[in-house]
């Protein structure tokens, strides 16, 4: 994972440094705190000027410094992660497996066959310098954050980089769109003096006649954001890139789907439920498939990367244990457990495994009144049963639902694999730290988003995947800072099987084919919504986010079985959201976590009550467009 950033200037006489603050640098650092480096391509000639800048999270392979370059003077800036799709050695680093098959392509349609045949998370910037062709983009779901700023008072200057730095000028950033790649002729910008951008949509193999209208769909939305000076076409040759995943399944049953819970009421869901499904051969044979493919997933995201297996944990002292690797942003619900037990297959049995759970303190005067009502955090009596022993007194006023959540879900990792270290990190969050660093550093990474939602989330991200809490051993209470440089989220899940509330309001509403519609685009704005925010708030520590449910495999998979098989809606909160993912989890071996109802992060974690209960998620943040006066 790396923080990337280039500058292009379309005159010499207006130098790319000063688009390039320390504020700027200073971000970007963070995100790579192994390497740092810089490079400048000046074109004297044809007048324009580009500044590369690489900053480098060492994960994989061996240490390679960016930018790169060839014998071509050709640059290559790479943030993401190769799973599939192209052949990475196992001690081979990917930035160098790319850049070398972009050197050998020799047509623009080669380009875009490479990055349509990558599987995993991306973005990139690569100057042609044979061709003064300049390309950038993102992959299909926007799981790494690129940032573009235009400048037309420095000669229609344009900066791409990984994350930003809040601008009091009227040039503000915005998020590259996810919809394609991009490619800027250099040489013939200069030339003209105007700045065009040229747009290679994203399109389904399978749907050759879509290309207009997928083209011309996503170009309108692109260019309504862009400045007047910058213009938007599509190549004379409508080239694309081929989409990595099979179209949704958007079959509908002629007749309704027999239930085997049909009398399940809100106040009878149980396990017991869930087994019942599982006796349908049907149903065992797509939750085994699903449990195949995403364990395949997650298998990809826990062991590539670089272990110093030599290493202890130097956080604790006096705890002489081997360090983590992999976290996992852990409520205990059933996205995280599943991510969970399927990572306790893969990573190696004497390695920890640490548990993020943020907590945002409770108002001292609901307290008293949350503590008699603490039933209500509980769809099933099981749980509950469990969690009254294991508050800790101490920390009462950060016992918040995902906090109860997550330490029953800890029993039950540890007792399908007693053996396994499980680091269940409390992370807790005062009123006064939200505050600090919300000004320091988070409003700067949520930045360009800017509403209630993107507050709460970004901030209880950040704490979580910052990973500095404490942890119980044998009874005893110790900080603890998690050393993992990979953070497993569960984001994915709640888009593809029907997880959120709207999914049942739009189910009430429209039926199946309004829920199909509903799931569809989910997928198509989780880039702008989320994705892009949740990699710069964790890549912010240094470290790398990665989404098991987003692995290209569990699409498809998922994309290609009509939403009756996914979900239903007609049966109670805890079982009929997610279903499938649900009787994988029972099969798995999960228990109680696996008719949890979903409770979003921003409630789980109370950081929703904390200042202002009453905004709306939709409204703009004015926390977040706060100014220091530091």
């Amino acid at each position: 994972m790396c923080g990337i950033c280039c500058v292009v200037s379309l005159s010499v006489q207006h130098t790319t440094g000063g688009f390039f603050k320390d504020d700027l640098l200073c971000n970007l650092r963070r995100r790579g705190p192994n390497s740092s480096q810089h490079l400048i391509k000046t074109v004297s000639d044809l007048s324009y000027q580009c500044l590369f800048s690489g900053h480098i999270l060492h994960l994989r392979g061996l240490m390679t410094p960016q930018p790169l370059t060839d014998i071509d003077n050709s640059v290559f800036l790479w943030n993401g992660e190769v799973f599939n799709g192209i052949h990475v050695g196992t001690a081979e680093n990917d930035t160098e497996v790319m850049f070398h098959h972009l050197s050998s392509c020799s047509s623009e349609t080669d380009i875009l066959s490479l990055f349509s045949s990558v599987q995993g998370p991306w973005s990139f910037i690569y100057y042609q310098a044979s061709r003064h062709y300049l390309w950038f983009g993102r992959d299909y779901f926007g799981r790494r954050s690129l940032l573009w700023q235009f400048n037309n008072e420095l000669d229609r200057a344009l900066c791409l980089s990984s994350v930003s730095a809040l601008s009091e000028s009227d040039n503000q950033w915005q998020e590259v769109p996810a919809s394609g790649v991009y490619k800027i002729d250099l040489k013939a910008c200069a030339i003209s003096e105007s700045l065009v951008l040229t747009f290679y949509p994203w399109k389904y193999q399978s749907r050759e006649n879509a290309i207009e209208e997928t083209f011309l769909s996503g170009l309108d939305q692109i260019s309504k954001d862009l400045p007047a000076y910058v213009s938007l076409t599509m190549s004379e040759s409508k080239l694309s890139l081929i989409t990595p995943v099979v179209p949704l399944n958007r079959t509908v049953p002629e007749t309704s789907v027999d239930s085997h819970c049909r009398n399940i009421t809100n106040s009878t869901v149980t396990v017991e439920d869930l087994h019942r499904f599982l006796a349908e051969e049907h149903k065992k044979k797509l939750v085994q498939q699903l449990i195949d493919v995403l364990s395949e997933a997650v298998k990809r995201r826990v062991l590539y990367l670089f272990r110093d297996t030599g290493q202890l944990t130097g956080e604790i002292p006096s705890m002489p244990t081997k360090k983590a690797h992999v976290a996992i942003l852990f409520s205990g619900g059933i996205d995280s457990m599943l991510i969970a037990t399927l990572a306790d297959r893969h990573i190696p049995s004497e390695e920890p495994i640490d548990l993020l759970n943020v907590a945002f303190m409770i108002k001292e005067q609901t307290i008293q009144s949350k503590q008699k009502k603490q039933h209500e955090l509980h769809s099933c009596q099981e749980c509950c049963k469990k969690l009254d022993t294991t508050i800790v007194d101490n920390f009462s006023c950060f016992n918040v639902p995902d906090r109860i959540t997550g330490r029953a879900g800890l029993e039950e990792l540890e007792t399908i694999n007693p053996s396994r270290t499980w680091n269940f990190v409390e992370i807790n969050v005062t009123l006064e730290e939200l505050k600090r660093m919300r000004q320091q550093r988070i409003r700067h990474l949520v930045y360009p988003l800017d509403t209630v939602l993107d507050d709460s989330i970004g901030c209880a991200v950040w704490f979580a995947s910052r990973g500095e809490g404490f942890i119980t051993t044998q009874g005893d209470v110790k900080p603890y800072k998690s050393s993992a440089k990979v953070v497993l989220t569960g984001i994915g899940a709640d888009e593809q099987l029907a997880g959120y509330s709207r999914h049942r309001v739009c189910f009430k509403k429209y039926g199946l084919e309004g829920l199909n519609k509903e799931l569809g685009m989910e997928l198509a704005r989780i880039s702008s919504r989320n994705l892009g925010r949740d990699d710069r708030i964790i890549g912010d520590h240094g470290k790398e986010a990665r989404f098991p449910f987003l692995d290209e495999d569990v699409v498809s998979f998922l994309n290609s079985l009509p939403v009756s098989e996914k979900a239903d809606l007609t049966l109670p909160r805890g079982i009929g959201e997610k279903l499938l993912l649900r009787l994988a989890a029972k099969e798995l071996g999960l228990t109680a976590s696996t008719i949890l109802p979903k409770r979003a992060m921003q409630f789980g974690s109370r950081i929703a009550k904390m200042e202002n209960s009453k905004e709306k998620a939709s409204d703009k943040c004015s926390r977040l467009q706060s100014v220091s006066v530091d």
